[in-house]
Order: structure tokens, then sequence, then C-alpha cells
């Protein structure tokens, strides 16, 4: 049997702004960096529940999200595994809900994966609309670099692509 994916899952509304940040992270990982066997990116947009079987499956688990910790908007939070309740007892995302009851029932389940990480940015403005405001979009690349920092720190070495399908190493 082959060892369990490290799953990496982007979240969120793309109809609401910095909410769609997730999703905007995922797409900008899929199409700069050549990602290795053993990551499946996955857009998890707002499935909620039915993200369960997903997450269960998973070796190792990176959520991208919006995340309000307080910070100055375009900053880039992680929360790991421990904190997360924590984090999610006040609400850290528009859909965090969904997550929470996700996370909440894996756990129960004792199927949560171990090395779970959420990792994004602080939004400035969370409203319909499918801009991401100015501080978060200048920070996208600084979050798709921490999520490939991740992916370094559990053994997948990415490869940063170049022009037309040509790629280097990072």
């Amino acid at each position: 049997m082959s060892e369990r994916p490290t799953v990496v899952i982007g979240l969120g509304n793309p109809l609401m702004g910095d909410d769609g940040l997730g999703l905007a992270a995922l797409t900008r990982l899929q199409a700069d960096w050549e990602l290795p066997a053993g990551v499946e990116c996955v857009d998890g947009g707002t499935w909620g529940l039915n993200l369960l079987p997903v997450i269960e499956d998973a070796g190792r688990l990176i959520l991208i999200d919006a995340i309000t910790a307080g910070t100055a908007p375009g900053t880039l939070v992680r929360i790991p595994r421990e904190r997360l309740p924590r984090y999610l007892a006040s609400k850290i995302s528009p859909h965090e809900v969904d997550l929470r009851d996700v996370l909440a029932l894996a756990e129960l389940r004792r199927t949560l994966p171990a090395d779970t990480t959420a990792i994004g940015l602080e939004p400035a403005k969370v409203a319909l609309g499918s801009e991401l405001s100015p501080p978060v979009d200048a920070a996208l690349d600084l979050l798709v670099a921490g999520i490939v920092d991740d992916l370094a720190e559990r053994g997948h070495a990415c490869r940063r692509r170049i022009a037309h399908g040509a790629v280097s190493r990072a």
C-alpha cells in the first residue's frame, strides 16, 4: 500500500473578495510550481462536510484560507493543528463553521492527520466582489512561497516553473 498523500486544500468563495484567497493561492501554486508525486491539490471552495473523505484520506494536510488573526491585512498567518481548535472557537473565516464541523468530525473519528496546518493571509475585505483587496493580492506570492516551504518541510521539494513548461529547482 502506498503512502497517503499530502493534501493541499484551497478554501473560500471567489465571489466574496478576500475570502477567495485560498482558491487564488491554489491556482497560483499549481501554475507557478511543479509539485512532486505524493502532493494532491484540491479545490475545496465551500464544500463543507463533503471535504471529510478528502481529509480522512490525507497523510498530511495543508489548508489554505483567508484567516482573521487580528494582524494587518496581507500578513501571513500559520496555524498548526494543536492551535486550530482555539482559533476555530472564534470566527477566522467566513466558511469556518463548515470547516470546524469537518475537522471536529475527523478528530472524533480519529482520522484528522496529525500533521495538519492552516496557512493564509489576514483578509482586508470579505464582501461581494471577485477581486482580492490590494494588500492581499500583493501578498499572494508570499503565501504561495509559504506553502512551498511547508511542502519542503514535509519532504516534497517543489520546482519553480520558468516559461512554457520549463522548470528549475527552487
